[in-house]
C-alpha cells in the first residue's frame, strides 16, 4: 500500500510517546502500510543543532521523507508547544518536504491545558511545509498510556477509540491517494 514515516520527537527514550507511536505504528503495518520509524533522539544532536544539512544521518533522514506518501508526527507536549528536539528536524527538512503526502499529527501531554499545541503549534509548520492533507490529530494525556513490564502498551478506552479513528482516518486517506498511482502506472 502506502509508505509511512514516523516520526518521534522526543527526546526521552522511555517516552510515552514514542511507545504510544509505535504501538499505532502495527495498528498501520496491519492495515497493508510500510511503517518506516524515525526517532529524532537517536539522530546526532551536533547535526540537529549545528544545521549540518550535508550530515550522512540528516541527508538519509531526509530521503526517508521524500519516500514516505504519509508522516505521522508525533510529539510530546512542553511549554504548550511540540519539542523542541522535532523542532530542530522540522528546521533541517526542505521547505516543502511535505508536498504530496498525508499527515497525522499525534501529541501527549500530562493536561488537556495542551490540546491546542496540535493546531496552534504544530499544525501551522505542517502546512508551512506542503502537507496535502493534515488528517484530524489527537492529544492523549500521559495518564491514559499505560506501559507495561514487557514493553505492552496499553491505553485507556475512551483515548483508545479516538486514536484508532484519526489512525484509521489517516490509512484510509493514504489508500485513496495511492489508489490514482497505482491506476496511472498500470
Amino acid at each position: 500500500m502506502a509508505t509511512v514515516l514516523s516520526i518521534s520527537g522526543s527526546p526521552s527514550a522511555t517516552s510515552r510517546t514514542a511507545r504510544l507511536l509505535r504501538h499505532l505504528d502495527a495498528r498501520l503495518e496491519a492495515q497493508g502500510h510500510d511503517v518506516i520509524a524515525l526517532d529524532v533522539r537517536t539522530l546526532p544532536a551536533e547535526a540537529l543543532l549545528g544545521a549540518d544539512f550535508a550530515h550522512p544521518a540528516i541527508v538519509e533522514a531526509i530521503e526517508l521523507l521524500a519516500r514516505a506518501d504519509g508522516v505521522v508526527v508525533a510529539t510530546p507536549v512542553y511549554k504548550a508547544a511540540y519539542s523542541g528536539l522535532l523542532k530542530a528536524l522540522l528546521d533541517l527538512l526542505p521547505q516543502y518536504g511535505l508536498d504530496g503526502k498525508t499527515v497525522l499529527p499525534l501529541a501527549t501531554g500530562g493536561t488537556t491545558a495542551h490540546v491546542l499545541a496540535l493546531d496552534y503549534a504544530l499544525r501551522p509548520v505542517l502546512n508551512s511545509m506542503g502537507a496535502d492533507h493534515i488528517v484530524q490529530g489527537w492529544f492523549t494525556l500521559d495518564k491514559d498510556i499505560t506501559v507495561a513490564p514487557d514493553g505492552t502498551v496499553s491505553v485507556a478506552p475512551g483515548s483508545a477509540e479516538a486514536l484508532s479513528r484519526v489512525v484509521d482516518q489517516f490509512s484510509g486517506a493514504l489508500t485513496r491517494t495511492a489508489r490514482p498511482l497505482l491506476a496511472a502506472a498500470s
